[in-house]
């Protein structure tokens, strides 16, 4: 017997089975539910997003949202992926604003060159302040990930209480999605005497858009 199979010997003993034994069925995954009124997700939300240096901006409905962005977007080169509820709010019909993306190498050019990414967003998360994107054609990662701003729009609808709950709702995100990306405030990192210092390895500042308007699903 070689040393390898001694080890998987010794793991399988400690472990009760035997040699060529399948393994027993996982455990369904315990998710606890929402521990709070849904009427004031989103007043956590925000209270927890500002916390981590994030701005959230809520607006009565789609149209409220591009009146609310032109200061910030004055003067900007900005990007926005193909979402349609970018579209919807009247964002991709704004002059300095390139969308429509298809092609890989022009969407990283267009980024790298860009002021401000503006993406929608999946689902919210109220607990933790934390937005949800799931990778598709519509919704490409490198427009919340190289521009040195980040401007999210998500629903009101959309915020959901914790990751427990977005489980619920989306039990195999694998399957919709090849990534599903979870942006917790502005990009941070400190170094080994630990000065925190922002935008090194992502937005150096990000925003909430949230439309809270109670027609909206998605």
């Amino acid at each position: 017997m070689t040393s390898r199979d001694q080890i998987l010997a010794d793991v399988r003993t400690s472990l009760g089975r035997s040699a060529g034994q399948a393994p027993a069925p996982l455990d369904a995954p315990l998710l606890r539910g929402a521990r709070m009124d849904r009427g004031l997700y989103l007043q956590t939300f925000v209270q927890r997003f500002e916390k981590l240096a994030g701005r959230a901006l809520v607006v009565p409905d789609t149209a409220s949202v591009v009146p609310q962005l032109s200061a910030l977007l004055n003067g900007k080169h900005v990007v926005a992926s193909n979402a349609p509820y970018l579209e919807a709010c009247g964002i991709t019909d704004l002059s300095q604003v390139k969308s429509g993306f298809t092609d890989r190498e022009a969407l990283r050019d267009a980024c790298a060159a860009a002021d401000i990414g503006i993406t929608s967003s999946d689902y919210a998360l109220a607990e933790t302040g934390t937005l949800v994107m799931l990778s598709s054609k519509q919704e490409a990662r490198l427009i919340s990930l190289l521009p040195p701003v980040h401007v999210a729009v998500v629903p009101r609808s959309r915020i959901v209480a914790n990751l427990d709950e977005l489980l619920r709702l989306l039990p195999k995100p694998a399957e919709q999605t090849s990534s599903m990306v979870l942006i917790t405030g502005p990009s941070r990192t400190a170094d080994i005497e630990q000065i925190l210092v922002r935008g090194v390895h992502g937005p150096g500042e990000i925003y909430a858009v949230i439309v809270d308007d109670a027609t909206v699903t998605g």
